[in-house]
């Protein structure tokens, strides 16, 4: 899941740059570097701001579960 959230990110910064991106939305460079890189997970917060700012559903939903 996490995987996916930042390659979720990494699409909606498209041809942008992280630097670029990460102002439009709010959040520091390096914190969006650090998640795409799979160093970090992000906060509550950061994935609110990500996902408004980008006006995207970043996170995956839930897999399915057998019964």
């Amino acid at each position: 899941m996490a995987r996916q959230f930042a390659l979720n990110v990494e699409a909606a910064i498209g041809e942008s740059s992280v630097r670029a991106a990460a102002r439009d939305v709010g959040v520091d460079h390096a914190t969006i570097g650090a998640l795409i890189a799979g160093k970090s997970w992000p906060d509550l917060t950061t994935i609110a701001k990500l996902e408004r700012g980008f006006g995207v559903n970043l996170w995956p939903g839930l897999p399915d579960v057998p019964e």
